[in-house]
């Protein structure tokens, strides 16, 4: 191998990509290309590091499949960091064949985790389940191992299994010591914070408190009975029911959840669940018709009693009620737990995570802007937005429906 191109090559797998454009920065060939393109991108200069590998790949030709291939990985890559979540689905696949018919595991296994890491952002977790059980961590050097168990640790966070997830960060933090990067060091350091960071607020007979991860995952699999407004289902000993399609459903299991073990008054779940200031009787019929239909699409779980001043709830099987609550609640709570992430989003990309329309998200993003809560940069389809996180706070523990 040239000795610049080898060297480079060093430089980038110990995560010194200044050092490699020292080696590479006044040239033009193909390989050279295509590492500029990687410590670009190291560098957060994505935009010039898609540019270079573009041209990288185009200058090794028709003929060198394999190196086109792992270039269509690294921009596939970058794609996943500027968060544009539909470019790599179409690479990746004819990308990863390509490198498994001519027996390049390694970079093959790397493109499948890829897949899993898109899967993952997207909110497909079974499928990024399955997909990442079919990499090979074994084959992986230590930089692309930490990543592989930090994408895994991700998935068994969002599924609630914390003795999983804190198991995989334990192998990605030694594979961080072995790759003796600080910049990975660190971001598995920081995933292990979360899991000991306030993820959700338990409601509970007029109190709250904050739940760790394992916590929360311990309160599900109680005997108490959750309004879960985090992922907007009522869930009682393995068995869950979504309200996700029915706000209105939902605010008034809601709001008898928290006033268990007593009662709601009337006019208080008109305001709750139509979020009118003035009561009059066509409210109070339609407030019984939402709770004829709660008792509907609850059956089995809760029964929904009429009182005197209101309605009261009443589990069948479990010992308590309790609301399990994300730990700040806002408006446009789900697009700003994407946000604070610190990467940068498009509406497009925050639109296919949520599973809701782009218009809604730009809605909420117009709003969140106005109100000083969210950043941009860019115009037109290149526009990307941020958000801080906040402080001593976990962003991703399951998010919850459409934004509407």
């Amino acid at each position: 191998m040239d000795p610049g191109i080898a060297a480079a090559a060093r430089a980038l797998a110990m995560g010194d990509p200044l050092d490699a454009l020292n080696q590479v920065a006044l040239r033009d060939d193909a390989p050279a290309l295509a590492l500029r393109g990687i410590a670009m991108a190291q560098l957060g200069e994505l935009v010039r590091a898609r540019t270079l590998l573009r041209r990288a790949g185009r200058a090794f030709g028709a003929r060198n499949v394999v190196a086109r291939a792992r270039c269509a990985i690294a921009e596939a890559e970058i794609a996943l960091a500027a968060r544009d979540l539909s470019r790599p689905a179409k690479t990746l696949g004819a990308a990863r064949a390509t490198l498994e018919a001519h027996g390049d595991r390694v970079n093959a296994g790397y493109a499948r985790h890829l897949e899993a890491r898109r899967l993952l952002l997207v909110g497909r977790v079974d499928e990024a389940e399955r997909t990442a059980a079919e990499c090979d961590p074994a084959v992986f050097p230590p930089t692309a191992r930490a990543a592989h168990e930090l994408l895994v640790a991700g998935i068994a966070i969002r599924r609630l299994h914390t003795r999983t997830a804190r198991a995989a960060l334990d192998r990605a933090a030694r594979a961080a010591r072995s790759a003796r990067i600080p910049a990975l060091t660190a971001e598995v350091e920081s995933a292990l914070r979360v899991l000991s960071s306030p993820a959700a607020r338990l409601i509970a007979r007029g109190g709250e408190r904050w739940l760790r991860l394992e916590e929360v995952e311990a309160l599900l699999a109680s005997d108490t009975m959750v309004v879960d407004a985090c992922r907007y289902i009522v869930c009682d000993r393995g068995r869950s029911i979504s309200l996700a399609r029915r706000p209105v459903l939902f605010a008034l299991a809601r709001a008898l959840a928290e006033a268990w073990p007593g009662d709601v008054p009337r006019d208080a779940l008109v305001a709750r669940a139509f979020g009118s200031k003035y009561v009059d009787e066509s409210h109070r019929a339609r407030l019984r018709v939402e709770i004829g239909r709660l008792r509907r699409s609850l059956a089995g779980l809760v029964q929904v009693s009429a009182t005197k001043p209101g309605f009261a709830l009443t589990p069948r099987r479990a010992r308590e009620v309790a609301v399990l609550a994300w730990p700040v609640e806002e408006e446009h709570a789900a697009v700003l737990a994407l946000l604070a992430d610190g990467e940068p989003w498009s509406s497009s990309a925050l639109a296919l995570a949520l599973g809701t329309s782009q218009r809604s998200v730009q809605r909420a993003l117009g709003s969140l802007a106005r109100a000083g809560r969210v950043q941009w940069s860019g115009r037109g389809r290149a526009r990307r937005w941020t958000a801080p996180s906040v402080p001593g706070f976990t962003t991703i523990l399951l998010l919850p429906g459409p934004v509407g």
